[in-house]
């Protein structure tokens, strides 16, 4: 099962309250709003289970994503997401009026190890875990605690050889070049998991 939110688990400095100005910045709320209206990132008091991403330069791993304790059902203005800027022993380095996902260690490792991706999109959906094993992707073989480093490397070492992976008794991964690509493919494993009931 998924751990209880408690919090990000990295330190954080904070240069500036304002994120980038960036076009797929609109883009990035419709998925959020796709997200939580398909159950892919379910709510908790207070948030949602998932964190979604994008890369802003392909020549670096500066990213946007959804802030910390962020509900996607919410209207999603531009201060419900954080810019990570850089991560280095354990602290997180971006702007905006919140912390970060925390998740960010994770995004910021696959975009490091990963230069054809633009987009990660993490999420919890019961049906793809409920069908983790039916849909024939990579699982990870332990369930590792939320936010920690050794999670997200956990996670990185399956991404070398696929786009989709399911995190043990936790959630999903789906990256993609662009919004769309991941977006879309997370819709085709929820969709294939019907196919199963």
């Amino acid at each position: 099962m998924t751990e209880p939110y408690k919090g990000v688990k990295f330190n954080y400095k904070n240069i500036g309250k304002t994120i980038s100005e960036h076009t797929l910045l609109y883009e990035l709320k419709y998925w959020c709003a796709v997200f939580n209206h398909k159950n892919l990132a379910p709510p908790y008091p207070g948030g949602s289970f998932g964190n979604l991403s994008f890369r802003l330069n392909s020549k670096e791993n500066n990213f946007i994503i959804t802030a910390s304790r962020t509900a996607l059902k919410d209207s999603m203005v531009n201060t419900n997401f954080s810019e990570v800027i850089n991560y280095y022993k354990n602290l997180i380095t971006g702007k905006g009026e919140k912390e970060p996902s925390s998740e960010s260690i994770m995004h910021f490792l696959i975009y490091k190890n990963r230069n054809d991706i633009n987009a990660i999109f993490h999420g919890h959906s019961p049906e793809i875990l409920k069908y983790a094993e039916q849909l024939n992707v990579p699982i990870t073989e332990k369930e590792l605690p939320y936010g920690t480093v050794e999670f997200a490397k956990d996670t990185l070492n399956l991404l070398h050889n696929s786009d989709f992976i399911i995190l043990k008794n936790h959630g999903f991964v789906s990256l993609g070049k662009t919004m769309q690509d991941a977006g879309e493919q997370t819709i085709f494993f929820l969709n294939k998991c019907k196919s199963f009931k």
